[in-house]
């Protein structure tokens, strides 16, 4: 990231001319065959074409380009739910999406993290049921692990190339902080991103609840993702750059959460409903500095889904639907070229 943050102190001096905006960034957009990913929440969003991405926000003039450099042009804004942008922006979008790869500034995913949750002495949620006349325990720990190990197998096999790392193996306690560390620890090439799922299963105290749904982290939790000696020549700069890169990261966790909910209802159908996409400040999705999920498979105070998440079966059906999920998301940003490198 350094190298190309030398670009970007020159950008500054360029005077954004704000003028009317009244072009529907939307239907511009399809005419010029440019895909828009708008994440309401955090009111940003991201234009995507030719392996090139921009990524913007409401009422913002600085567009950060591919993650590597930034520009200067005329905000977006929000009239009566919908984006316009100016002419300006428009023809900026097709200046930038016509230029020519290059591919030394090429992103990949370069390593999963797979995170089971809880294990050892905190076994998570957990129930005892009367199974056949037998008092059998269903416990999160061991749903979480073999889930775990299952779609470990799974990427290792589809991505020989690629880093896939299991947080823990074994019946093992590891702490929150221990699990982020291990996952902002990992080491990949300069242009390389890490993604960081963590599989988890649900409780409530009313026991009917049940399904299955992707939180991600909140767009109203900030945190620090960039370095700060990569801008050290002018500290101004680190608080609009970070914030865009905090973004970025949370769009992208919004991207991969719709792709496993959607593997998720491909495989389970009927079997359990889907609870959707939600956001919270979870301390081991907010400390890793990339994009994260969390993954809730069921309710195991619900009495028939805890027997669907005892049953193995049902738990290769889940985990084909999340690394069902992970792949397309691969798929999408390495053909998009421009996914946020966890070494920034």
């Amino acid at each position: 990231m350094k190298k190309y943050l030398a670009l970007i102190f020159n950008l500054f001096i360029i005077s954004a001319v704000f003028a009317g905006n009244d072009v529907p960034l939307l239907k511009s957009a399809k005419e010029m065959g440019i895909t828009v990913f708008w994440d309401s929440l955090s009111e940003s969003g991201l234009l995507e074409k030719n392996g090139h991405q921009m990524t913007f926000r409401k009422n913002d003039g600085i567009i950060l380009l591919d993650n590597l450099r930034v520009m200067m042009t005329d905000p977006p804004v929000i009239k009566n739910n919908e984006l316009f942008v100016t002419e300006r922006f428009i023809e900026d979008a097709n200046a930038f999406f016509t230029t020519e790869d290059d591919d030394e500034d090429l992103f990949k995913v370069g390593a999963i993290l797979i995170d089971a949750g809880h294990g050892g002495k905190d076994p998570g949620a957990l129930k005892t049921y009367d199974i056949g006349g037998k008092k059998v325990t269903v416990q999160e720990k061991d749903i979480n692990l073999k889930v775990a190990k299952m779609l470990y197998e799974r990427l290792k096999t589809a991505y020989p190339e690629k880093q896939i790392i299991l947080t823990r193996s074994t019946d093992v306690f590891l702490s929150l902080s221990e699990r982020t560390d291990i996952a902002n620890n990992v080491k990949v090439a300069e242009n390389d991103a890490i993604l960081f799922i963590s599989i988890h299963v649900n409780s409530s105290l009313n026991k009917s609840s049940s399904g299955y749904e992707v939180w991600y982290l909140s767009p109203g939790y900030r945190r620090t993702v960039l370095d700060k000696t990569a801008v050290e020549d002018d500290k101004s700069l680190f608080p609009i750059l970070n914030s865009l890169m905090e973004e970025e990261y949370t769009t992208e966790s919004i991207m991969i959460a719709r792709f496993i909910m959607d593997g998720l209802q491909a495989q389970i159908g009927n079997e359990s409903k889907p609870r959707g996409i939600k956001a919270e400040e979870w301390f081991v999705v907010k400390n890793a500095n990339m994009p994260s999920v969390l993954i809730e498979l069921g309710f195991i105070s619900n009495q028939e889904e805890a027997m669907l998440l005892n049953n193995d079966t049902y738990l290769k059906k889940a985990t084909l639907g999340i690394y069902n999920g992970i792949s397309a998301f691969i798929t999408h940003f390495e053909r998009s070229k421009g996914f946020t490198s966890a070494n920034e």
